[in-house]
């Protein structure tokens, strides 16, 4: 039997299955990668996805394909992950594409827009529909080669020292707000700021912040920006359904065996799914806690939401008159969007409208 073939037309679960998969192991080289992560060790959902994931390519290896990952600022800061991908000072990053925008809008699409695609949509836009295939084709401009690698769900909309009211509370605030939300946030009168996760409490402590968003109530909580800011908002518009990826420097990828390219893929894959398990399993606890603790909760004024949603589409359409590139893959993101949504009123939404409506 063929087994590079076997591998190649099952895939490694179903060579697994088969019990095939120690012998061809055993004939790979050793190989040794690094990861550089953006997130700090501390948050163990979203950083724990690039653990998880080189546990999966070790152990499916059998031991011979191992990947040290590394917190954002031990090899590189947390911004420079595709910087050091790109020109291969690591194998591979593991980080949310959006904070990479100002190098071109695009990566905003792999990641989160706002009023964008949510987890579910988004996993199945990548792997259903156009979007690995048009993501790809444009990461490869960065020698890059992507694969899915953990959703957190919607996301919450932040800590706020004071209340917001309406749209006025917004003018002149300096705001913590993660990749390409902070190009509609500006439009709406706030002061965007970048900061890495591990640096939030401390901007927000100090005042050179007024508030900060980062994920939702389990990461937030290790945070502790309930401590500093009380008002919490929610939803996070910015963040319905954000994915993160493993960036692969593609001739690190391309220098791989079949079978490791397979362990490589299925791997993502296994993180993929269980980033958001544990999101969805750990934020309803963390959520009560913070409320016990004092943090209050608050839903976006109306006119917030509605300015913001008026604001991202203008801000669209100007930048797919410049950017060609995201006018050809946000043309099939908005269309699936109108699809996904139309389907998921009739379903997702009705049904869970109504069982959150109930006393369970």
């Amino acid at each position: 039997m063929d087994r590079r073939s076997l591998i190649k037309n099952a895939g490694i679960a179903g060579v697994l299955a088969a019990g095939v998969a120690p012998a061809v192991v055993q004939a790979q080289a050793a190989v040794r990668w690094r990861l550089a992560s953006s997130f700090p060790k501390a948050l163990d959902t979203i950083f724990g996805g690039a653990e998880e994931f080189a546990k999966q390519v070790k152990a499916m290896s059998g031991g011979k394909f191992e990947i040290s990952v590394h917190a954002g600022g031990e090899l590189m800061p947390a911004f420079g992950v595709v910087d050091g991908v790109q020109n291969g000072t690591v194998e591979m990053a593991h980080t949310a594409p959006y904070y990479f925008h100002g190098k071109d809008e695009c990566f905003a699409l792999g990641c989160a827009i706002p009023f964008g695609l949510n987890s579910r949509q988004m996993t199945a836009w990548m792997y259903e529909g156009n979007g690995l295939k048009l993501m790809r084709e444009f990461y490869a401009k960065y020698n890059m080669i992507n694969f899915p690698g953990g959703n957190t769900g919607a996301q919450m909309g932040g800590w706020y020292r004071k209340e917001i009211k309406s749209v006025a509370d917004l003018k002149g605030m300096k705001f913590r707000v993660g990749g390409f939300a902070g190009r509609v946030f500006e439009r709406m009168g706030g002061v965007p700021q970048n900061i890495p996760g591990g640096e939030i409490y401390q901007a927000l402590e100090k005042g050179t912040i007024d508030a900060a968003e980062w994920v939702g109530p389990y990461d937030d909580q290790k945070l502790g920006f309930y401590k500093v800011a009380p008002h919490y908002y929610y939803p996070g518009w910015w963040e319905g359904g954000p994915q993160l990826d493993f960036f692969i420097n593609q001739k690190a990828f391309n220098a791989l065996t079949p079978e490791y390219k397979a362990i490589v893929e299925n791997a993502a894959a296994n993180a993929h799914v269980d980033m958001q398990a544990k999101y969805d399993g750990r934020n309803p606890k963390a959520l009560k806690e913070l409320v016990g603790a004092g943090a209050k909760l608050h839903a976006f004024p109306d006119d917030v939401m509605n300015l913001a949603f008026k604001e991202a589409e203008t801000l669209y359409k100007e930048i797919g008159a410049k950017n060609a590139s995201w006018a050809k893959i946000y043309a099939d993101y908005s269309k699936y969007r109108a699809d996904a949504n139309q389907w998921f009123r009739f379903t997702e939404a009705r049904f869970d409208g109504f069982m959150q409506r109930q006393k369970l």
